[in-house]
């Protein structure tokens, strides 16, 4: 006789595999599974793909290399509105670039980006966000609560509504420099919840005082995706408490953010240290400092997957910010 199963356990969904490789987009994007194929800088190639992002951050190396994200499932793809998306496996991509010259504004730019995606995201099983990345031109310019990315904050918040009522994603917030003033989204989501994960060493970003602006940070430092086998890791710099460290000490701002890093593996429950298997941005506001910076983290963390990304922090004192991926 065949027993009950209505305390069967559905499997959680294996992480995407990310990686960065040197390819012509439209043979990635002919790869079972390719979830998400991302370029950079102005030189990058271009296609119409939904699953093709052009990113406006150019890369500190070349040749650059793609980021590439890819799942075990077949994968469908399409538009709606300005969200270009695709699902697989369980795991959702969905993107959103917009002009601010249409729209007011970093501020009423940002409530636009996230209310589109919000209602996108409520018509999906894949509603789960796990982790979200905004690039935005001249982050830091503006004085006090009218600084651009006090703005982006502002907006962010009303255009999600309720939507993250439950807890924020990862995250990161860079400022980019191409000539268009677009603001670019984009985001990884599951069917399935993942846990969120905080640095101890650190306020929480949606507990900033208000000096921060009217508005805190809506992200988590860190989420552990479903099924426990990868840490999404959020833009992580020199910040202890809620302040920042080191002021124009690169060195010492790099080696605050690897303290960081490994606090959150500490706090998700995961070996020390980073691997092959784990790649990582590193986002530079000068790019005469991106030989220091590789040289740094080649030999801190030597073998890792490195994409080095000319890139403004959200603060005008930090001078590097590193975000990506650590598989169990």
């Amino acid at each position: 006789m065949v027993q009950g199963c209505e305390n069967a356990r559905i499997a959680l969904r294996r992480a995407p595999q990310v990686s960065y490789r040197h390819a012509a987009p439209e043979t990635v994007l002919r790869e079972p599974g390719t979830l998400a194929v991302f370029g950079f800088g102005a030189g990058a190639a271009q296609s119409e793909d939904p699953r093709w992002l052009g990113v406006d951050l150019e890369g500190l190396d070349a040749p650059v290399p793609m980021e590439i994200w890819q799942v075990a499932g077949a994968v469908n793809h399409g538009r709606e509105d300005d969200v270009q998306w695709s699902a697989g496996d369980g795991w959702l991509f969905a993107a959103i670039t917009l002009d601010e010259r249409a729209h007011g504004g970093p501020r009423d730019t940002a409530h636009e980006a996230y209310g589109q995606l919000c209602r996108f995201l409520a018509t999906r099983r894949e509603r789960h966000v796990q982790r979200i990345w905004n690039y935005l031109g001249d982050i830091n310019r503006g004085d006090g609560d009218i600084e651009r990315y006090k703005l982006f904050c502002d907006g962010r918040a009303t255009g999600m509504g309720g939507f993250f009522v439950e807890g924020f994603p990862a995250a990161t917030a860079i400022g980019h420099h191409a000539a268009a003033p677009r603001l670019q989204v984009y985001l990884l989501a599951c069917d399935e919840a993942g846990q969120r994960v905080e640095n101890p060493r650190q306020v929480s970003a949606w507990r900033y005082p208000r000096q921060y602006g009217r508005t805190p940070p809506s992200f988590a430092r860190a989420m552990m995706l479903p099924a426990g086998d990868a840490l999404a890791i959020s833009g992580t710099a020199a910040v202890v408490g809620h302040a920042s460290a080191h002021e124009d000490d690169l060195l010492a701002q790099l080696e605050e953010t690897l303290t960081n890093l490994e606090t959150l593996l500490q706090s998700a429950g995961m070996a020390a240290g980073f691997d092959t298997q784990s790649p990582l941005k590193a986002y530079v506001r000068q790019p005469t400092d991106a030989p220091l910076v590789h040289d740094f983290l080649q030999q801190r963390l030597p073998g890792v997957p490195v994409l080095l990304l000319h890139g403004d922090i959200c603060r005008q004192e930090l001078l590097v910010e590193i975000d990506g991926w650590r598989y169990a």
